[in-house]
């Protein structure tokens, strides 16, 4: 995520005419469930996190500093996604860049506009993330008034977080992260923490879990490696020749090496599997059943034989969208390039795109360009091979499309396992 530093707040947001719309699109017939994460600022950010995937979409979407969604797209969006889902618990997700440089008046309106489309027996939800440094006494009132779900980001304890989270100027942020979580624990917000595993902390499991359990209290832990190929400001996920991916564990495959297709930041994929198996023997003594680690969680359930309850474990994907601030909708968060764009809600419903032919191949493809030593591999089930956006590298035997963190993937599973097998034989 990105900052301006410390007068970012100060930079004026402004509103861009809509050009003349026909007819709003009306409601599909069909309708479902799906997740859309909205971007209503973009790329628009306060800090300037060395590893953040997003700041780049500033020059590749001809995003300009100040955008923020216009009211009538606002409006629209918010309409169509209730119009779209068919539960009885409709979820808003809210990020950026840093959404709460929109200000408060932005997120009140957001409100009134959900409670003046809101079907009668059903019920809105908001989830927010956030770095937490502009997070204030009325901000956090507001959350809690709302009954907002705060995630907040944050790397671990004070060197490991700064490592890579800094401001504009290329300032630490840990301590105004830490003063936002403290409003939070005031004003009694509920909050979850997401950590990006880099190349830095992943050689700390233990310091990284314990900080967040013991010093911030979190009791749900998003754990996010950060994986990013060399040339991803420019090239699409799945836009790689295949002459470009390097077999696995070749010095190629790994950060740091000359010829590596990653960016030094990247965590390592042993890396990955390290940190993942040391954080989960001490949860599994420690915290199971009292702390929530995302892919701890879903590891058990799918041992158990039961959904995943992370797209990137799950068999199929394409049912979490994301929309950019000018109404633009694209198949994924981590596929927000003009190749992967859907279509714009000014012409066509968000359902619509949701549920569209091209999305649907979007969501089956997880599956259907598994490269064969995945088929084979005693996890798949567990895995599928985690998120596509990852897949650059190639297997032993030179067929393309393996996930980079592969051998980390595979050393987590090994070492869990047998407690994993327990673990859902007792829940039966």
């Amino acid at each position: 995520m990105r900052e301006f530093g410390e007068s970012a707040v100060e930079i004026p947001m402004t509103f861009f005419a809509e050009r003349p719309a026909a007819l709003e699109p009306t409601a599909p017939a069909q309708k479902g469930r799906f997740h859309a994460m909205a971007k209503p600022i973009g790329s628009t950010c306060n800090i300037d996190c060395t590893y953040c995937y997003y700041l780049h979409k500033e020059h590749l979407l001809e995003q300009h500093r100040g955008r923020r969604m216009e009211p009538t797209m606002l409006e629209r969006y918010i309409r169509q996604y209730i119009e779209a889902q068919n539960g009885n618990e409709v979820i808003f997700s809210w990020q950026g860049g840093e959404p709460t440089m929109l200000g408060l008046d932005f997120f009140r309106d957001i409100v009134e506009i959900q409670k003046r489309y809101l079907p009668a027996g059903r019920r809105i939800a908001n989830d927010l993330q956030t770095n937490g440094t502009l997070l204030d006494d009325a901000w956090c009132a507001f959350l809690k008034e709302h009954d907002f779900l705060v995630g907040v980001s944050i790397d671990g304890p004070r060197e490991l977080h700064d490592a890579m989270r800094v401001d504009r100027k290329g300032q630490p942020t840990f301590d105004k992260v830490m003063r936002g979580i403290a409003l939070l624990r005031k004003h009694g917000v509920s909050f979850n923490t997401l950590t990006v595993v880099n190349r830095i902390n992943a050689k700390r499991p233990l310091d990284v879990y314990r900080f967040l359990r013991n010093e911030l209290g979190s009791t749900y832990i998003q754990f996010i490696p950060c994986v990013e190929p060399k040339d991803f400001r420019s090239v699409a996920p799945q836009h790689w020749p295949a002459d470009s991916q390097p077999r696995l564990g070749t010095s190629a495959a790994k950060p740091g090496n000359e010829d590596s297709v990653v960016t030094d930041w990247s965590v390592d994929p042993d890396d990955w599997g390290y940190f993942l198996s040391r954080t989960f023997d001490e949860w599994l003594k420690k915290d199971a059943g009292r702390v929530l680690v995302n892919l701890f969680e879903t590891a058990v359930v799918q041992t158990m034989g039961r959904p995943a309850q992370t797209c990137i474990t799950a068999e199929f994907c394409g049912k979490a969208l994301a929309i950019e601030h000018d109404g633009e909708v694209y198949s994924c968060d981590h596929y927000v390039y003009p190749a992967y764009a859907l279509g714009n809600i000014r012409d066509t419903h968000i359902g619509e795109m949701a549920f569209s032919a091209r999305q649907q191949a979007f969501g089956y493809a997880k599956r259907d360009s598994l490269p064969e030593y995945c088929r084979q591999c005693k996890h798949l089930k567990l895995c599928w091979g985690e998120c596509p956006k990852n897949r650059f590298i190639s297997s032993p035997d030179g067929e393309p499309g393996l996930n980079y963190l592969c051998s980390g993937i595979r050393k987590f599973h090994d070492h869990a396992g047998p407690a994993l097998r327990q673990m859902a034989a007792s829940s039966t």
